[in-house]
């Protein structure tokens, strides 16, 4: 039986002090004295028992079976339509009601924070096989040149006009290199490369390589999906696709929730490799590109994976088991 956090007596506890006035003629006060309880605690368990048995000694609502003054259904309706439109709880109390009774009401309801309220909800969702579909994504990082970036040095602690226009000089010399990802839907099977630029003749240069990565662990790909950029749009990216047998998907513009284990795949690449360890080139920081990815195919827990590594749901073959 659950009790109350704050009860004084256990459900035996409680039987036993009943039993000892109504069976054995313990006074109330003798009883209460020897469970140490007041009075009247002792006389409710001892009245619940005797008019409803064991069944009276169960802890009880104390909230009021019947409210006068309840909030009517309609208004609480209104207050929820208003709330999805983004009104304050301010604004929503121009219905001539009191504000704790607004805040109230959107809190039971789980609206008090007006951040999520109205955006869409996630859909979530997983292909049933290895294969079906593999997200693709690119993501540019900033060439390492001259040492530690930023991130090691401590941030922008002060701003300095003339630190960030050198900054700006260098970074517009040095470049930029894009690291290229797919992941598949089903397993979360990754593979990436760092590529130095995301034009079609290079997305294609790279399915191809994903194409025969995955090949390695028994998984034909059939789908992939991307965004919308201008190398999956082109015409000789569609040409290719047709030639390797592969379905091309692309996301919903403005849309990138669609892609989103590419994303958050991303979001792991970058905290676990990019900005990870301290790189002294960009040349250094791509070599320890393969050794994270064997780590995260093979080693690391995924948390929808049961808390497996991407490698228990695929068919390794060769050398990569």
């Amino acid at each position: 039986m659950k009790l109350h956090g704050n009860a004084a007596l256990s459900w035996q506890g409680r039987r036993r002090l009943a039993r000892r006035v109504l069976e054995q003629g313990w006074t109330r006060a003798a009883a209460a004295e020897a469970a140490g309880v007041s009075l009247r605690c002792a006389r409710k368990w001892v009245d619940r028992f005797g008019r409803e048995g064991e069944a009276g000694l169960r802890d009880r609502s104390s909230a009021p079976r019947r409210v006068a003054n309840r909030t009517p259904a309609e208004r609480v309706a209104v207050i929820v339509a208003l709330r999805k439109l983004r009104f304050t709880g301010a604004e929503i109390q121009t219905l001539a009601m009191p504000a704790s009774t607004v805040s109230g009401i959107l809190t039971r309801l789980g609206l008090g924070r007006l951040g999520p309220v109205g955006r869409e909800q996630p859909r979530r969702y997983e292909r049933s096989a290895p294969g079906e579909l593999v997200h693709i994504d690119v993501k540019r990082l900033g060439r390492i040149q001259g040492g530690a970036g930023k991130r090691v040095r401590g941030g922008r602690k002060h701003y300095n006009p003339a630190r960030r226009e050198a900054e700006g000089r260098r970074r517009q010399t040095v470049g930029w290199e894009f690291v290229h990802v797919a992941v598949d839907d089903h397993s979360r099977l990754a593979y990436a490369e760092v590529l130095p630029d995301e034009k079609a003749e290079t997305a294609i240069a790279f399915l191809r390589h994903a194409l025969r990565f995955y090949a390695r662990y028994g998984i034909q790909v059939e789908r992939i999906l991307t965004d919308n950029g201008g190398a999956y749009v082109s015409a000789l990216h569609a040409i290719a696709c047709r030639r390797l047998g592969v379905r091309h998907l692309r996301t919903r513009p403005f849309r990138p929730q669609t892609n989103g284990k590419a994303e958050r795949f991303i979001r792991t690449m970058l905290a676990g490799w990019a900005y990870g360890a301290i790189y002294r080139t960009s040349a250094e920081r791509t070599a320890a590109l393969d050794g994270w990815l064997w780590h995260y195919n093979h080693r690391r827990a995924h948390t929808a994976l049961g808390r497996q590594p991407p490698v228990s749901r695929t068919n390794p073959l060769g050398s990569y088991s």
